[in-house]
């Protein structure tokens, strides 16, 4: 079941935690998610799964970036979540997704006991402009039943920043 606006706004503090938080960011059951000034570009033309792909890092100014059409770009949220008892979704917002531009190409999904900031797959059919700051896409929760495990993760739990793809590391298991 997915978790009304109110619900998440009750649970604020003891399932769910999302710093800085604002009402005007909550919606009737999501709650909106904003893009940070930094960008990640992988340098290669080719990447390599089992290596690890080199990025550069882009700032978005304040009077926007113009992003290509066809490009990967990674970014991260503003705002930091962590969620116990709950399964974190993300998805683009509708008036992101009418210009053309995609918050995230697979992974939409998170785990209960995910800590972190989000990191954005962003890619746009377009060319776009993108500011620091826009309520870029918005995340809701799903309860979940059952016993589980909290999300542990060596790769991306409890990130400070963008992640590039960590999957080389699976590798040399």
């Amino acid at each position: 079941m997915i978790l009304s606006g109110k619900e998440i706004k009750k649970r604020l503090g003891k399932e769910i935690f999302i710093e800085p938080y604002s009402d005007d960011q909550l919606n009737p059951n999501s709650y909106n998610l904003r893009l940070h000034n930094e960008l990640l570009v992988y340098q290669e033309t080719t990447l390599d799964m089992k290596k690890e792909n080199k990025a550069e890092k882009l700032i978005i100014p304040a009077e926007g970036l113009l992003l290509e059409a066809g490009k990967l770009y990674l970014g991260r949220t503003l705002e930091h979540t962590r969620t116990e008892g709950c399964v974190p979704m993300l998805e683009g917002r509708s008036s992101i997704g009418r210009l053309g531009l995609f918050v995230h190409v697979t992974a939409g999904f998170g785990d209960v006991g995910f800590n972190g900031y989000w990191t954005l797959e962003i890619f746009c059919v377009h060319p776009i402009k993108v500011y620091p700051g826009v309520e870029i896409c918005q995340i809701f929760y799903h309860t979940i039943e059952g016993e589980y495990d909290r999300y542990k993760s060596n790769k991306y739990q409890n990130n400070i920043g963008i992640q590039p793809s960590l999957l080389y590391k699976d590798f040399a298991k």
